[in-house]
């Protein structure tokens, strides 16, 4: 089963994806003469029951992260913990 995936997407006020080719000062400031400034961040799981925006993106940064490491426990939960053991020695 593949590995799932949150990309976190910057969207501009009209709800246009900002491209990484619009470059922001440290507080946020657009340099792309043409880009309007980010308005707010998005994050949607592939797993298709998680999904989170805002304007702060730490903190949907750190949501995304904490939810993707839930599927990782997940899967390493799964299965026998003797075959685990053995899949262990076999490194």
């Amino acid at each position: 089963m593949p590995r799932p995936r949150a990309a976190l997407v910057t969207l501009h006020q009209d709800g246009t994806e900002c491209p990484e080719s619009h470059k922001h000062t440290r507080s946020g400031k657009p340099l792309h003469p043409e880009c309007p400034g980010r308005y707010r961040f998005e994050s949607t799981c592939d797993c298709g029951a998680w999904e989170l925006s805002g304007r702060t993106k730490g903190y949907i940064d750190a949501e995304r992260k904490r939810h993707l490491a839930s599927h990782r426990e997940a899967q390493t939960d799964s299965g026998p913990a003797v075959l685990r053991e053995l899949l262990r020695f076999a490194d």
